[in-house]
């Protein structure tokens, strides 16, 4: 049995999905720290256990055993505090996939500090921003020439900003060379008094919306990741596990270092430099990774390879989060490779919400069934829950409360939150934003914005952000059923579906389109796609007007900006 699991998880193998529902429980202790309970822990029991492999295009391979992240942790950890950082000051990581992340993330755990990822692709604009907002103290960023350029740039206006260190052999003038001050550290860490209910991550939501807002978790966060990776990743231990994602993403948290480490599984990384298909299957045979999760655009590159040149006979479970997967997709990597992709939905807020865990069929296109300890439900405009094929808004209704209805104030620095929640993987609150916060969770209850109907076998159907709904002539009509539809088409690469102002019918269904290689815009083309989508689902769903562009504008995560869209339109 997992020793590390079996502390937190009175019943860790379930007879049936029904069984792993109404049976699952995680104990949190009060002084839980990932980085001291199961990584230190991990150390002391199995030292030789791997923790990382990982991969870059040069076709390097580089193992870390859990005894090494110890020792380095505690080194980085010492350095740390060397160099001024304390418990509850905000430190950010922009450091891509080097090693150094998992290192620095388990380091800033141990000393108390609060963790902000970052992606390499902010902008002096975006630093600046967050830098300011969440009064960052310590910036740690890898040695790349442009992102250094937009830090030096905007170092100045970052009141709070101390010190900037660089992990890399460029260290400009000014920057603390952080491999340096690791490697004269001492590499043993004394470990000190954190409580669960303090802060421990602040992940920016990706923005698709408005200014990103400011995501709180605690130290509850890595316990709830227990379930995305033992029953929905299918993550075993000794096996390696392959998320694919930048560290400035909450896919981070929830694929690349919780759940896999507290399962005793190894994190597979490709630490790329510019995505492209072949680069990811060259790294996919090279980790050989027992499962594999990947967005949504990740597949849809993949089945466009002659993936029959590629072994994939290691990989027993694929799954996809991030944005939904329409069928089409789906069922041609399962032609292709034998693979069944199995759908989950969360959040940065929180774990996984909702997924095809493994005991469930597959239903292409839904997100599967709800996960235990959530309480998830669909409610309604008066909070009323929605009958069986009605859309409704994807909610918690055991979140506890969050930090402003437990009478946390603002403050200059982070403080710790007590007894926000009930369920370990929610988040605390959007820092700093008492308004959102409450607009979105009251009363125990936390809506997602994020829209879903169920069917008559209680799988949850994605339909779109509330924003995204259309209301054409009194129906209701979401974005992604359309967008499945349209995808269904091989002149289709992407395509983002929309609402447009209307004077007789209120909105209109409108579809914005990146055609594949080999199709041209055309009338024709325009008139064949609108028949498809008739064809596929109900006959008023299908975009009365088409617009084809060379990209669709997204968000730096790469999720599809339909606002953007809107607005142009409005405009």
């Amino acid at each position: 049995m997992n020793e590390i699991l079996s502390r937190y998880c009175p019943k860790i193998e379930f007879d049936s999905y029904d069984d792993f529902y109404m049976n699952y429980r995680c104990n949190v202790p009060d002084d839980f720290n990932f980085a001291y309970d199961v990584v230190d822990e991990w150390a002391k029991i199995q030292p030789d256990k791997k923790a990382l492999v990982w991969t870059d295009d040069s076709e390097e391979v580089k193992i870390f055993t859990f005894a090494d992240m110890k020792r380095l942790s505690d080194k980085a950890a010492n350095a740390l505090a060397a160099l001024g950082v304390k418990k509850g000051d905000v430190v950010m990581l922009i450091l891509k996939q080097r090693p150094e992340v998992w290192v620095m993330m388990c380091a800033l755990e141990k000393t108390g500090a609060v963790c902000i990822p970052g992606t390499y692709q902010l902008t002096p604009k975006d630093l600046e921003y967050r830098c300011n907002i969440a009064g960052v103290k310590f910036l740690i960023t890898i040695d790349e020439g442009e992102l250094l350029d937009n830090i030096a740039s905007v170092r100045k206006n970052c009141k709070k900003l101390e010190k900037v260190a660089v992990i890399g052999n460029a260290i400009p003038d000014g920057c603390v060379n952080m491999r340096e001050e690791i490697e004269k550290a001492g590499d043993d860490f004394k470990r000190i008094i954190i409580k669960a209910e303090e802060p421990m991550l602040v992940y920016f939501s990706s923005g698709t919306t408005g200014m990103p807002k400011m995501v709180l978790h605690n130290h509850t966060l890595p316990l709830g990741h227990i379930v995305t990776a033992k029953y929905w990743h299918c993550t075993e231990e000794n096996s390696v596990h392959l998320t694919q994602t930048d560290s400035g993403w909450a896919k981070f948290a929830w694929g690349k270092i919780y759940g896999q480490w507290i399962c005793g599984a190894a994190v597979g990384v490709y630490d790329w430099e510019k995505f492209t298909s072949k680069g990811m299957l060259d790294a996919i045979q090279r980790l050989r990774p027992s499962s594999f999760c990947a967005a949504a655009t990740v597949f849809r590159y993949l089945i466009k390879e002659d993936l029959g040149n590629y072994d994939f006979s290691f990989i027993r479970c694929t799954s996809v989060a991030g944005e939904p997967l329409s069928p089409e997709v789906y069922n041609k990597f399962r032609e292709l490779t034998g693979l069944e992709i199995r759908e989950g939905f969360g959040q940065s807020e929180t774990s996984v919400m909702a997924a095809n865990f493994k005991w469930l069929p597959v239903k292409p296109g839904s997100m599967g069934k709800p996960a235990p300890l959530f309480s998830l439900k669909l409610l309604d405009e008066n909070g009323d829950v929605c009958d069986e094929g009605i859309i409704g808004n994807m909610s918690i209704t055991s979140a506890g409360k969050n930090m402003y209805e437990t009478g946390q104030e603002e403050q200059d620095a982070l403080v710790p939150v007590i007894g926000m929640s009930e369920t370990p993987g929610v988040f605390r609150g959007y820092w700093k934003d008492r308004e959102i916060t409450g607009n979105s969770w009251k009363n125990g209850t936390y809506q997602t914005g994020d829209m879903a109907w169920k069917d008559d076998d209680g799988y949850l159907w994605f339909v779109g952000r509330n924003d995204d709904v259309i209301k054409c002539s009194g129906y209701r009509i979401g974005p992604f059923e359309v967008e499945s539809a349209l995808m269904e088409h091989p002149s289709v690469l992407e395509c983002a579906v929309t609402a447009v102002p209307d004077a007789m019918r209120g909105q209109v269904v409108k579809a914005t389109i990146v055609l594949a290689r080999g199709f041209s815009a055309s009338g024709e083309l325009i008139r064949e796609l609108q028949n498809h989508v008739k064809r596929v689902t109900a006959p008023y769903k299908y975009p009365r007007i088409v617009e084809f562009v060379s990209e669709l504008p997204k968000t730096i995560s790469g999720k599809i900006q339909r606002n953007v869209i809107r607005k142009k339109d409005s405009d």
